[in-house]
Parts: structure tokens; C-alpha cells; sequence
């Protein structure tokens, strides 16, 4: 016998806080569909539920402007009418680091459980693609069901099913898998989260319902059947109600009911086939022509990449963790601006706000949000520096009370080498001891006596000083008014060996004479065009680019780091090549200059003046207004030329395993792209990628179904190719996308693109997008043995985007040594990613996730704690036991949580 069909509709709104229209602007209809939500429960029985975009922010931007009906907002949503969680925003998941995907996570229920019920259903309605590792977190979570749109088969242009060669899955519903094996039930929007939208409720509704109930057949896998009743900023649809009676009369033997996703997700449950296709890993629409897959947002308006990674850095990778060192001593955990620190820049995150894909104004106001949550953060690490160093005993028996001591606090968790360049007031006066007026020459014609620089113990480290002359600075004193000063400002460079993981070092700047054991050493630079070290050696060519050699197998990297400008026809959203052929500077004379040389460091600066066409050609004016689809259009470039100037500073430190390059771009150019290419003759037919919780591998050669000539991918940190024997790996800060060329497995990474427009489903004309002006890039060049994950490269390039903090202080008592670590561990192939307090309690959370396929044992010491256990990204607390040490097995690519007790802290 034939089940019975339900229909399940679910009212909602997919509600892009900022996107065609600024923030304020899409509030304000917010506020309107929210208030129109709270009244329509009181006078309307017929209408049930309201599924509220799977995100709280919503319910903070609505409480802001009317906190008088809190308590009615509440009551709906524990009375299930208002359906919430579990994020805190809609976010993209390839653009936000791992740590941000969990704090979205864990933000978003915890305000939930504030109001009482949250709906489990890992909902990503529009995200752009979705990190391999999302089934593990959800899982870790206690979510059994995700829900998106994209990934898996093609939704293009109005949302209309595309047809195709071949299905990942013939079901809307399968199981998708993590890489570390977890599993949760994927439902795709196969007809997209508006298939159920304006349902008529007048003599139309037969029309609708034949057509909707046959599309919704086609892929379910069950007779229960989803309908989304609503779309982008989709006013309420009052007359639900009706139009579901109008329905029942029509299809008796359908059963129409306003649904929600947890009666949905209960029902499916109950009906799932046997045969339900698996789907392993990223969702990327790997199966698609490729025109639609939105990865090329990875590009646009690449500062705010740049201004994200920045944020997330101190946070993850300092605040938190100098926090929880400043915690086990006995100070306050500053749990609510974190808490500020993380939630501004979240509200970043959105898909439509992070990926550089909205109007002109809402990426102002992101800036404004980068801004104020990075002051935040700053504030976090000094008054945590600040807190231990006080304790720590920096007096020193040999040294004169006017040495200098600087703290270098290095919390990523492995000892790290690191040239340290740190400007430092040497001497300050404050106003109040001599006029203000004469400071300032007082100070420039003292003369600087002879300095060295030692570790703790006295031993010289290999240094450069200089003076900088004489600056103005202020004290804001805990208990008094600031104190105005000027300050003879010394810049100090210096070699910090072995630094301890998440813990610090102590070095003195002092006038001290001592006997400086150091035999002579080389300059890093050995002529006007070669750079070497321990690691590798460089050759500069007349066009700016470099053989690289790595020292250790001899092998060579040739021609690295020649610039590809390509005419960029496309929009915000995808990137489209224009007719006419690539430029480079291969055939380029540039300019090179010495800037910096030394035994601890060499920079030179490689100045190209490039002409290049000044915009697309005039054709593409009527392209955009016809609205005409990206991958139809055929525009050129225009004729009339621009020159844009690129200096790029190649930086070799010692004991670095390769060089690091800044590249600062004058553009004066439009509707454009530029990335560097790194030619790396190495044969493979896949490559890695830094991604969510996971180094993801990946074909260098798409899907039979792909169309689109270009295969741009997303990354984190970095993209590495290898052979069986070595490997050439690129870092990256905040530059997300890159593509891996066929032509001798040439790594491209996108430094700049310039587009005109939003795109998508209007004219939007978007200027700001164009990035003219100055920008800059940086990135890092290390070749290795095999790949990145057994080579250890991959734990090179996390440290790459770990700030080191260095804080200058007095000779004074105190009751911590000159160096300690805080947390010792060992664990071959594991990241580690985060070190904080838990939300809800007062333990020490740490995590990291496997980087290869194989199990990895971890031995995990905190020092000054009496408990540890073990727990999940959501922070539940389970298997305890005595002792600071732990020992665990992780499993292969697995996310894994530890935390500690500290059931006796010190008391300040």
C-alpha cells in the first residue's frame, strides 16, 4: 500500500542581516515581521509556528529596538512558536577560521538556552559551501540533522534545479559523513528554501500545488515532504492558514500541516530508505558546470579577509590564551568582552557580510565592526600581559636598574625561534619632572649608551639596535590622572630561541658590560640578489622573481613569485575571465633595492611600474545593465592603459624555514584580478588545503560535469603541493582563495581582485569593490620534505598566523620565574587550535584535531591544575580524573576537547 504524502510547510524568513540594502535598513523591516509574528499568535490559531533563520542575532537586533516585548518574544519561543538556534549568525563556513565555526556554535546555544527551546538542525540555508568537518561538529553537539542548499546537487539562476550528468546523491535526504567517520542526516533544498513561497490560497492553488508537490517528489526520499514557505527578507505570509484549508480540500488524500523542522525532522526519520546514498566530506558542488558555486567571494574585497584573519588571530591565538595564563594565576577571566570581543566580530561573519558580496555600505560598517573588536581584543591582551608580568621576578643581580626586560609571550603552543623586532621607550620624562618644551631635545642629544641583549640567564643574543628618535606617550594609572611623557625610542631586533609553548621568555636590554661570545656571523643577504640561511638559499631575477633552493635535498623551485593580471568581467560573486589574454611580469625589469641586511635579517624590495589596461571595455557597461548571466558575458578590455605599482619586500630571517613576502599594490587599475604563481614542477594529481578542523585533499583536476575554465578553491593558512618526495607549501594571511594550475602544477593565490557590482539577481553598481588605492598581501614560501602534514610544515604555517606579543617592563620582584610554560603536550601531526576558560564554568578547555589519517597519541600536561577530563566543542564535561596529565589516542582526522580543573587557584 502507497504511505499517505504529508506535506510539511514551514513558515520563515532567510534574512540576510546586510546584503542589497545596509544593516539598519534590513532591520528595520526585521522589526516590522517580528512584531507582525508576536501579534498574528495572539489573533490567528491557524498559524502555528515561525522558523526564525537558525540564528540568534536576529533576536539581539530586534530586542535592541524593542526591549519592551521581550517577554512576549520569549513566551513565543517557549511555547514553540518562534523556532531559534543554533548559530549565532548564518556564517560562511570556508571564510571563518576553525575556532570561529565553534564559537558561532556555541554563542548561538547558549542564547538559546536563555530563552529555553532551540531547534537542533545544523542549518545552512545559503552558506556558499560547507567544510568537510561539519558533520563531526554537529555530531559533538548533539545535532543529528543538517540542512542546506548548496553542495551537493545544482541550484542556479532563480533558484531552478539544473540538469546534469550525474547525482552525488538521487535523494534530497542522505547521510553525509565527516572525515574521522562521524555521520549525520543531510536534507538538501533541492527546489531551494523558497519551494513552498507565496502559496495561493484563491483558484491558482491547483496550478501551484501540481507543479510543487511534483518537484518535491522528484528527490524525496520519503513521503513527508518539506516546503519552505518564505524566502530573502519574505514577509510573513498572514493568510498561511487559509491557504493550507484551500490545500486539503483540493488533495484529500494529502495530509498539508504547518510544520516545523522538529516535527519535519522526526517524521523523515521514521520513513528513511535503506539504500540512502552516502556523501563523504566538503560540499562544494564538485558535480556542477561550476558557474554557480560562489567560491570566487573568497576574493572579493580581499581587506576584509585581510581584517578578519587579524581578528581572529589575537583572539584565538593571544586573548584567550594570555587569559587563561593570567586565570591559573589567580586574576579574572574576562568572560564578557571576550564574549563582546567574539560576537562583534561575528556579526562580520554572515555569508553575504564576510564574503565581500553586498553593497558598498555594509562593508563600510564592516570595517567600523573589525575595528571595534580588535580595540577589544588589544585591551584583553594588555591588561592580561600586564597582570603577569608584574608577577614575574624580572630583577636581575648583574643588571643596573635602567635595563630594559622584555616579556615575549608566545601562545601557540610550540617552542618557536623567531627573529623579535620590538620598538621600546629607553628612556622617558614625564611632564611633570621637567617642562615639556625641553624633553624633547633633552632626550634627542643624549647619547645612546652601548646596549646588548640577554636571555634570562646572560647569555648575549645576537642583536641590531637603533635609535628612532624621541616620541610623546601617556600612563593611565589605576588609581590617579594620566601622566604625559615623552619617551627616546630605541627599535631592537634579536633572535628569541626556543620559546616555550603557550608560556613566555624574558630578555634585557641593558647597558651591562659583558663578554659577547658570539663568533661573526654572516649576513643573511650575500649580494645585491641572493638571500640564504640555514634552510634555503634565493636568487633574485632582473624581473622580480626568485629560484628558491631547499638546502636539505638540493631541490629547486624556479621562477617563483611572477605576477598574472587578468581582465575580471565578472561580479562579487564569481569571478569571470575577460576575452583578451593574461598579462605577467615575466618580461618585466624591475627594481631592486637592499632595505635591511644583517645576520638576523636581509629584505629587499622588488618595485614593479606596470601598465595594464584601465578598465573592461565599454561593452560591459550594457553587459551589466542587461543584467546579462556572468558566464555569458564577452567583453574585453578597454585600450586606454593605467600603470599600478607593486612593491614587494621578500624578508629572509634566520632560522626561518623560508622567506616571507609583503606585497603593497597602488591600484589605479579596474575590473581586474592579480595573483602570484608558483611554478612547482612537482607531479600530482592532488594537492592540500588548509580548511575547518581538517588539512583537506583535494583534485588539482575537477568533476566530468565542470564547465567553468577556472577551478578556484578556498583555503585557511595554506595550500601545499607535494610528490613522494618533496613538497612546496604557501602560507597565507587572509588570502583565501587560489587556484592549482595544470601547467607545471602552479600554485596561483589571488592577491587582489576588482569588481563592479554585487551581482546576482539586480543591478547593483558597487565602486568600493573596485579596491582602488593602496592594498597589501603577505604570505610565506617554505619547501619541505613530503608533504605538509608528515613534514610538520603544516604546525610551521599555524605559528605563521600566531602573533607574538612582547611587553616591555621594570626591574621588580615577584613571585613567577623569567620563563614557564603553561601547558606542555606532545602529539605528532595534532593542531592545536584553541586554549580558553569554559562559557559556563571555571575549567580550562583545550582543543586540537588530527591532521593525518593515522591515530596519534597525545600526552597533555597543565601545570597548576588538580583535574582533567574529557569533553566536545560544546564544553559538556565527561570522564573525569585526578592528576594535571593526560593521555589519549585520537583517532584519525578526529576534533578532540580536553579540559582541566583547577579545583585550588591562587587568590589575588
Amino acid at each position: 500500500m502507497e504511505k499517505k504524502l504529508t506535506a510539511h510547510i514551514i513558515s520563515h524568513s532567510h534574512w540576510d542581516r546586510e546584503w542589497y540594502m545596509p544593516f539598519e535598513k534590513h532591520r528595520y523591516d526585521l522589526v516590522k515581521l517580528i512584531d507582525l509574528l508576536l501579534d498574528l499568535f495572539q489573533i490567528d490559531s491557524q498559524f502555528k509556528s515561525f522558523h526564525l533563520d537558525g540564528q540568534t542575532v536576529l533576536l539581539e537586533d530586534y530586542l535592541e529596538v524593542r526591549p519592551d516585548r521581550k517577554q512576549e518574544l520569549m513566551q513565543a519561543i517557549q511555547d514553540k512558536k518562534i523556532y531559534i538556534g543554533p548559530w549565532y549568525v548564518l556564517q560562511d563556513a570556508f571564510l571563518t577560521s576553525s575556532e570561529a565555526n565553534v564559537r558561532n556554535l556555541l554563542y548561538g546555544l547558549q542564547d538559546s538556552k536563555q530563552y529555553g527551546v532551540m531547534t537542533k538542525l545544523g542549518y545552512f540555508p545559503d552558506t556558499f559551501g560547507i567544510y568537510g568537518q561539519a558533520p563531526q561538529l554537529l555530531k559533538q553537539a548533539g545535532i543529528e540533522t543538517a540542512a542546506f542548499g548548496r553542495g551537493v546537487k545544482p541550484t542556479g539562476f532563480n533558484n531552478t534545479v539544473g540538469e546534469m550528468q550525474s547525482y552525488e546523491s538521487p535523494f534530497s535526504e542522505m547521510n553525509w559523513l565527516s572525515p574521522d567517520g562521524s555521520s549525520v542526516l543531510g536534507i538538501l533544498f533541492a527546489n531551494w528554501y523558497s519551494n513552498g513561497n507565496e502559496i495561493p490560497a484563491d483558484e491558482d492553488v491547483k496550478l501551484f500545488w501540481d507543479k510543487k508537490l511534483n518537484a518535491a517528489q522528484k528527490y524525496a526520499s520519503t513521503p513527508h515532504l518539506l516546503f519552505m514557505n518564505g524566502c530573502d527578507h519574505q514577509p510573513v505570509q498572514k493568510d498561511i492558514g487559509e491557504a493550507i484549508e484551500k490545500a486539503k480540500e483540493l488533495y484529500p488524500n494529502i495530509e498539508f500541516v504547518h510544520s516545523n523542522f522538529d516535527d519535519y525532522i522526526r517524521a523523515i526519520h521514521e520513513h528513511l530508505p535503506e539504500n540512502l546514498q552516502s556523501i563523504h566530506g566538503e560540499l562544494r558542488n564538485q558535480r556542477t558546470d561550476g558557474w554557480s558555486t560562489l567560491v570566487n567571494t573568497a576574493s572579493s574585497r580581499i581587506y576584509l579577509k585581510q581584517m578578519n584573519q587579524e581578528c581572529q588571530s589575537l583572539l584565538e591565538k593571544a586573548a584567550e590564551p594570555l587569559s587563561v595564563m593570567a586565570y591559573s594565576l589567580g586574576f579574572e577571566y574576562p568572560h564578557h568582552y571576550l564574549r563582546y570581543a567574539w560576537k562583534t566580530l561575528m556579526q562580520n561573519h554572515p555569508h553575504d557580510s564576510i564574503c565581500g558580496c553586498s553593497v558598498d555600505e555594509v562593508h563600510r560598517e564592516m570595517v567600523t565592526r573589525f575595528e571595534k573588536a580588535k580595540q577589544t581584543t588589544e585591551m584583553i591582551i594588555d591588561d592580561k600581559t600586564a597582570e603577569i608580568v608584574a608577577n614575574i621576578h624580572t630583577n636581575h643581580l648583574n643588571y643596573a636598574e635602567n635595563s630594559v626586560p622584555l616579556v615575549v609571550f608566545n601562545a601557540s603552543g610550540k617552542k618557536r625561534n623567531k627573529v623579535i623586532t620590538k620598538v621600546i621607550e629607553f628612556e622617558k620624562i614625564y611632564f611633570e619632572d621637567m617642562p615639556y618644551e625641553q624633553i624633547p631635545d633633552y632626550l634627542q642629544t643624549k647619547p645612546l649608551p652601548k646596549l646588548n641583549i640577554t636571555d634570562s640567564n646572560g647569555i648575549v643574543q645576537l642583536s641590531e639596535i637603533k635609535d628612532k628618535g624621541v616620541k610623546f606617550g601617556y600612563d593611565l594609572p589605576d588609581d590617579g590622572f594620566r601622566k604625559a611623557y615623552f619617551a627616546k625610542i630605541i627599535e631592537v631586533q634579536f633572535m628569541a630561541k626556543e620559546l616555550p609553548g603557550l608560556g613566555y621568555s624574558t630578555y634585557y636590554v641593558t647597558d651591562v658590560k659583558m663578554d659577547d661570545h658570539h663568533t661573526t656571523e654572516q649576513n643573511i643577504l650575500t649580494s645585491d640578489r641572493e638571500l640564504e640561511n640555514e634552510f634555503v638559499h634565493i636568487d633574485i631575477h632582473n624581473n622580480g622573481s626568485y629560484t628558491l633552493t631547499h638546502k636539505e635535498t638540493g631541490k629547486v623551485f624556479h621562477q617563483l613569485g611572477i605576477y598574472e593580471n587578468t581582465g575580471d568581467i565578472g561580479n562579487e560573486y564569481m569571478f569571470k575571465k575577460a576575452q583578451d589574454d593574461s598579462l605577467t611580469t615575466e618580461q618585466l625589469v624591475a627594481d631592486i633595492t637592499v632595505i635591511e641586511n644583517n645576520p638576523l635579517r636581509a629584505a629587499v624590495e622588488i618595485v614593479h611600474n606596470w601598465e595594464i589596461p584601465k578598465c573592461a571595455a565599454e561593452s560591459f557597461e550594457q553587459e551589466k545593465l542587461k543584467l546579462t548571466w556572468h558566464k555569458n558575458r564577452t567583453s574585453g578590455r578597454s585600450d586606454e592603459t593605467t600603470v599600478i605599482q607593486i612593491r614587494t619586500r621578500l624578508t629572509l630571517d634566520k632560522k626561518a624555514k623560508g622567506p616571507h613576502i609583503k606585497a603593497l599594490i597602488h591600484n589605479s587599475a579596474k575590473d581586474h584580478r592579480i595573483r602570484v604563481l608558483y611554478p612547482t614542477n612537482l607531479d600530482s594529481s592532488q594537492h592540500y588545503a588548509d580548511s575547518i578542523f581538517e588539512v583537506v585533499k583535494r583534485n588539482n583536476q575537477p568533476e566530468i560535469d565542470w564547465e567553468n575554465p577556472n577551478f578556484d578553491h578556498h583555503q585557511q593558512a595554506f595550500i601545499s603541493v607535494s610528490d613522494e618526495n618533496q613538497g612546496l607549501t604557501i602560507g597565507n594571511k587572509g588570502l583565501n582563495e587560489y587556484e592549482v594550475l595544470p601547467q607545471k602544477n602552479t600554485i596561483a593565490v589571488t592577491i587582489l581582485r576588482s569588481v563592479s557590482e554585487l551581482g546576482d539577481w539586480g543591478v547593483f553598481p558597487t565602486p568600493e569593490a573596485q579596491c582602488l588605492g593602496e592594498n597589501t598581501a603577505e604570505w610565506t614560501i617554505i619547501p619541505h620534505i613530503g608533504d605538509v602534514v608528515t613534514s610538520q610544515i603544516a604546525q610551521q604555517m599555524y605559528e605563521y598566523q600566531s602573533p607574538l606579543i612582547v611587553v616591555q617592563t621594570d626591574m621588580h620582584n615577584g613571585d613567577l620565574p623569567k620563563e614557564k610554560s603553561f601547558l606542555q603536550w606532545q602529539g605528532q601531526s595534532l593542531a592545536l587550535t584553541s586554549v580558553k576558560l569554559a562559557e559556563e564554568s571555571n575549567d580550562i578547555m583545550t582543543r586540537w584535531f588530527n591532521t593525518s589519517d593515522k591515530n596519534v597519541n597525545l600526552t597533555a600536561t597543565f601545570e597548576d591544575t588538580s583535574s582533567h577530563f574529557h569533553s566536545n566543542i560544546v564544553e559538556e564535561k565527561y570522564s573525569v580524573h585526578e592528576g594535571n596529565e593526560i593521555k589519549k589516542s585520537v583517532k584519525p582526522y578526529e576534533i578532540i576537547t580536553l579540559g582541566w580543573g583547577m579545583e585550588k587557584r591562587r587568590e589575588r
